[in-house]
């Protein structure tokens, strides 16, 4: 752990690291002070002494988290060593968890589920994965580098931290790891790290970005990539997640929206000129319709049409139909339909005109450079899936049955892209290792379309019957699980008891935890109260909803 003026984090972090299942004879905990100015090092000095198995290296101050870490990899004498920053957590078993993972598939790195405030929902950790490399698996859609990684595996390659003020540091050599790894392992079925957001906001950096600044540490991340794999389609669908996320983010919604003049020229000027020469044509070319149009935009130096795109892009949201929603062998089995609307409540289309596939020509009519945008493949990145959300843990849960992608006609030459099909939420088995907490879950949809993500809350279809489920008993012991229609725009959410005896108050004390009336009342109740209250009230609510019905 690199640590730097942490203050009262280290005892927030401390109990979630000198306490794992593992035993504090078959680990150590390395802190490294990277040159503090408060009272770290007195903090860290008293945890030394409380516990053999933790170690403290004071240095001089470096300026950025590389130094510490490459210094911290120096002097562990684990088999694998596994980073962690000073405002998160390990959960109990973790170690245990993740260790026992790598030695059972000798694995180089082991990618543990994150969860937290900074953490929203990552299908890289849907399921537990054995074995995988970067070819086979979206590791790249997870560049932070709280991973445990074989000692060895560092040293025989080289891998090293870039020390100093870089930017994309962690992107860098997660790169370098990934590109090198023969065996890569997923933790999915236990959310292994805690990544916090801190109240003072200190997780980011306070140094302006300067785009040059910003994108030539980016370009280093992309040669890292080069280094590692021979061109060809490998290495194109490696360097596509930061052609998408890093280099359209400036000249996408929201960002080419709130920025203007000479910043927004700024920005322009240089994730153009990287496209133009640091990324080879086959990145672009996978792209989904509206982001390789984007891509298509930025090279011809269209800026206006690029802000005219996100303007009307932003304004497309999903469209969610349940047809059919029934418990079957215990499961909640929902069927859904997905798709996406342009700002004017019409769907976004696909139109077949002489023989060639065209992006919705009423979205990007006006647009120069954008007439007759063509789609030689509707379903490139089309993906769809419901997502469970536990709000007491702050954990995201993917049921099984992902949504399938078609082509639904709309009458004459449209067409709309949709992800269709049956999940099941199995509240037994859902979480991978044990059945569902007692609580409060919400259900949420999420899809890619077109090049276009959302992720909306799981409402009944406008305009249609709300179906009603009674509250069912599972498993043995057995827990009730009731779902409710509750909380914005009526919400599907799952109330789930202890298990234990049923008995008649159980049940009732269940579905008024569930009653969407009730939960309306009291929202109106924390409305009234000041800012500050209100928000610590529904802090602790959320925290205290998996024991409420114990």
């Amino acid at each position: 752990m690199p640590v730097y003026n942490a203050g009262s984090y280290i005892e927030r972090c401390a109990p979630s690291l000198v306490n794992q299942s593992l035993g504090a004879d078959a680990y150590e905990v390395v802190y490294v002070d990277d040159g503090s100015t408060d009272d770290s090092a007195e903090r860290l000095g008293r945890l030394a002494e409380a516990h053999a198995h933790v170690r403290v290296h004071r240095q001089e101050n470096s300026g950025w988290p590389g130094r510490p870490r490459n210094v911290g990899i120096d002097l562990s004498r684990g088999k694998y060593v596994q980073f962690v920053d000073q405002d998160d957590e390990l959960s109990y078993e973790a170690l245990e968890r993740l260790y026992a993972l790598a030695e059972r598939n000798g694995s180089d790195i082991v990618l543990g589920k994150v969860h937290g405030t900074m953490q929203g929902p990552s299908n890289v950790f849907k399921r537990t994965v054995e074995r995988c490399t970067a070819a086979d698996a979206p590791l790249f859609e997870s560049l932070t580098p709280h991973k445990m990684f074989r000692r060895d595996f560092l040293h025989e390659h080289g891998i090293r931290f870039p020390e100093g003020r870089v930017r994309l540091e962690d992107q860098l050599f997660m790169a370098r790891t990934y590109v090198r790894a023969k065996t890569v392992s997923i933790l999915g079925s236990y959310p292994c790290y805690r990544w916090n957001r801190r109240e003072d906001g200190g997780n980011n950096s306070s140094r302006r970005i300067n785009p040059d600044d910003y994108y030539g540490h980016l370009g280093n991340v992309v040669e890292a990539i080069k280094e590692g794999t021979p061109p060809g389609d490998l290495q194109d669908r490696l360097l596509r997640r930061s052609y998408r996320v890093e280099l359209l983010r400036p000249v996408s919604e929201p960002r080419v929206l709130r920025r203007s003049g000479k910043d927004l020229e700024a920005y322009f000027t240089t994730v153009r000129r990287m496209a133009m020469t640091s990324y080879p044509a086959g990145v672009s070319e996978g792209l989904p319709a509206i982001s390789r149009l984007r891509a298509e935009l930025l090279v011809r130096g269209r800026l206006d049409s690029l802000v005219e795109l996100a303007r009307r892009t932003e304004q497309i949201r999903a469209h969610v139909e349940v047809d059919d929603m029934r418990w079957r062998n215990g499961g909640l089995v929902i069927r859904t339909r997905i798709g996406m609307v342009r700002g004017d409540g019409e769907p976004l289309t696909v139109v077949r005109r002489g023989g060639r596939m065209l992006l919705d020509p009423e979205l990007l009519d006006g647009i120069g450079g954008a007439e007759d945008w063509e789609v030689p493949d509707p379903f490139t990145s089309a993906h769809g899936e419901l997502i469970v959300h536990d709000t007491a843990g702050n954990h995201w849960w993917y049921p099984h049955g992902e949504l399938t992608p078609v082509l639904e006609p709309l009458g004459g030459d449209r067409h709309r892209v949709v992800v269709t099909g049956e999940t099941v939420i199995d509240p037994l088995t859902i979480t991978g290792d044990e059945p569902m907490s007692p609580g409060a879950y919400q259900v949420w949809a999420s899809a890619q379309l077109l090049g276009v993500g959302r992720r909306p809350r799981l409402t009944p279809t406008p305009g249609g019957t709300r179906v009603i489920l009674g509250t069912v008993a599972v498993g043995a012991p057995a827990r009730l699980v009731s779902p409710t229609w509750a909380g914005p725009g009526g919400q599907l959410r799952l109330a789930v008891g202890a298990p234990g005896r049923i008995g008649t108050t159980r049940r009732l004390l269940l579905r008024t935890a569930a009653d969407h009336r009730l939960r309306h009342s009291v929202r109106e109740v924390l409305r009234r109260l000041p800012a500050d209250t209100s928000r610590n009230v529904r802090a602790t609510a959320r925290r205290a909803e998996r024991w409420l019905l114990r």
